[in-house]
């Protein structure tokens, strides 16, 4: 009997990343890796988008463009490909369609020959235009539906089932949209195997009544929830002709499977078998991958499955760049509270796929209600969702959410296409979306207005700009183990210490990236040389003082120092949790800041006050 060959495309080096590092990682660190793996016969590669495209001017100081042109030259004839999200493309707002169409175009100029491109919602409408223009970019264009399993207790709605997914496929089929390849994808790794299998079945039967019955169909998965290979054996069962792996350290956990796993478990299997894998060489590639990410820091969340996923749908690639964003800002005591929040976010959202960007909605929306109280302040991307300023959602969304959402955004419900929405038209002109607002961005800041620089202002907005301007002083939070030359002496003890200050005793047990102090956990780096502490943030003298609700970054402002403003009036904006959160004016008056745009503020920092 002949077994069939499976096509393994490797994620290593984009979602791997993603779902261990926060996709915060130096390509001069894993290209090393790409070419060993490259060299043991790999020849299909996730090389880029997704999370990995911001995150190389938001934590990486790297040019997105120019990891690209590097990944090509090491992988001469490779398929090279990217991940997109539809009308949202590589960020979690949608575009225009002249920033999607540049999108697919730069792509294609840098390197890359495919673009997976899925669609949170499952919403066809947000893949029409974008599939043509991959397609028109000379690009493969792999089309997604999304999976995930609900949470137990939720009545599905007739969402989420092989007959929901299967009409999916008919619908971008009765669309037209072109596509080479169809592909499976279930971020959170929630999804039962028998629905695995039985929507592939029924997948194949409605592409063979299309006539595309040999269309290849590839599914990917993450191990987050321990059911990873068991539906990737489903898959194949069900008729999938390739499959998603990765590679030591980046597999596993809330990774997909690794390509030695898989191999392991088709190990004597008559019926399947993996395309090209040379194991030892494999074997190789991987302990030079991970001898070159030994200094990274690696997150003991990303190599644990967590059954809680079940019921909280947290993807892979969300959940260690949101414990990243947590311990940036010092709040990795409020996980397990935002976790267990995921399961009402889900329950009245409207069943969008947990996946970027519908994920970080839900992500959003539980940390507002773990920090302020539930419903009592919601999301700007969640409550857009729940609006339909994303698409149109699997199911309705709960009406008494709706209700809050359009009144605390001041937004009424649409249906309007998202595309429609960020056109231009007479009736509601969007000038902060598209190309020329873009180019404007640039100009303002004395930049170059490239294709490549234009892209990157659409899709990083002010830290895109910060990136351009110098590289050097665009942040980096890429995290790194303490070297041993950097380490603090050890004195007194080795690395338990009893350090008293102004009289009172602390307990101290250091380890590589954390210290336990009396029983507590804190993370701690250390650099080499005397750097000045920051001063404590001083409220502006008089007036009422508006302090930050949670700890951000602050973007940018809307006001200037000293301008009068209108009780209501937004004057700043603060980042937190991947949201811009809009900070208000709670009285009319005379502004005065005590912040800086760039500058990270905790909880109850004051930012500015009115007088």
């Amino acid at each position: 009997m002949t077994k069939k060959q499976i096509k393994v495309m490797c994620t290593a080096f984009r979602d791997g990343f993603q779902s261990v590092y926060g996709a915060r990682v130096f390509s001069k660190d894993f290209m090393p890796a790409v070419k060993a793996a490259y060299d043991a016969g790999i020849r299909w590669f996730e090389a880029g988008g997704g999370a990995r495209f911001q995150s190389c001017y938001f934590y990486c100081q790297e040019d997105a463009f120019d990891v690209m042109d590097l990944f090509r030259s090491t992988c001469p004839d490779a398929d090279l490909q990217t991940l997109s999200r539809g009308v949202n493309i590589v960020a979690l707002d949608s575009q225009s369609k002249d920033v999607i169409k540049l999108h697919a175009d730069m792509f294609k100029k840098h390197g890359m020959s495919s673009i997976r491109n899925f669609d949170a919602l499952n919403d066809v409408e947000n893949l029409r235009w974008s599939g043509k223009c991959i397609h028109d970019a000379g690009l493969k264009h792999e089309v997604v539906v999304t999976m995930m399993g609900l949470p137990p207790g939720i009545d599905n709605r007739g969402t989420h089932t092989p007959e929901f997914y299967a009409d999916r496929v008919q619908r971008i089929i009765d669309a037209g949209i072109p596509f080479d390849r169809l592909c499976f994808k279930d971020a959170s790794g929630t999804s039962k195997p028998s629905t695995v299998r039985e929507t592939i079945k029924a997948a194949r039967k409605v592409l063979e009544k299309a006539g595309r019955g040999d269309t290849h169909i590839q599914f990917h998965s993450h191990e987050t929830a321990g059911n990873g290979i068991a539906c990737y054996l489903a898959a194949l069962e069900g008729g999938a002709d390739g499959l998603d792996l990765s590679m030591t350290p980046v597999s596993g956990g809330t990774c997909q499977p690794d390509i030695i796993t898989m191999w392991h478990a088709l190990d004597g299997d008559d019926r399947f078998e993996l395309e090209g894998i040379d194991i030892e060489k494999v074997r190789k590639a991987e302990a030079i991958f991970r001898e070159q990410m030994a200094d990274y820091f690696l997150p003991p969340e990303a190599m644990a499955v967590n059954p809680a996923i079940v019921w909280s749908p947290l993807p892979g690639g969300a959940l260690t760049a949101n414990t990243q964003i947590l311990r940036d800002n010092n709040m990795m005591d409020k996980y397990d509270d935002m976790v267990a929040e995921m399961y009402d976010a889900v329950r009245l959202g409207g069943f969008g796929t947990s996946v970027t960007p519908v994920s970080q909605f839900y992500i959003q929306q539980a940390m507002n209600n773990v920090m302020f109280g539930k419903w009592k302040k919601i999301a700007p991307g969640y409550g857009k969702m729940v609006l339909g300023y994303f698409g149109k959602t699997p199911v309705e969304p709960d009406p008494e959410i709706v209700k809050i959402a359009s009144e605390q955004l001041g937004l009424e419900p649409t249906t309007r296409p998202v595309i429609d929405l960020n056109e231009e038209d007479a009736q509601k002109p969007n000038t902060k979306k598209g190309c020329a607002a873009a180019r404007k961005l640039l100009e303002a800041a004395g930049l170059p207005t490239t294709d490549e620089n234009i892209f990157i202002a659409a899709s990083c907005a002010e830290k895109g700009i910060t990136f351009l301007k110098d590289p050097s002083k665009a942040p980096n939070g890429v995290r790194k183990n303490v070297a041993k030359s950097d380490a603090p002496a050890a004195t007194a003890g080795g690395k338990d210490f009893t350090v008293t200050i102004n009289g009172t005793k602390y307990g101290v047990s250091l380890g590589d990236t954390s210290a336990t102090v009396n029983g507590t956990k804190y993370d701690f780096s250390v650099a080499a040389g005397l750097q000045t502490a920051s001063a404590p943030k001083a409220a502006p003298a008089g007036g009422e003082v508006f302090k930050a609700p949670m700890p951000g970054l602050v973007l940018h402002f809307t006001a200037s120092e000293g301008d009068k403003v209108n009780e209501g009036d937004e004057v700043m904006v603060l980042e937190a949790m991947k949201m811009e959160m809009p900070m208000k004016a709670s009285k009319a008056g005379v502004v005065s800041f005590s912040v800086a745009q760039g500058d990270k503020v905790a909880s109850g920092d004051p930012l500015f006050s009115i007088s």
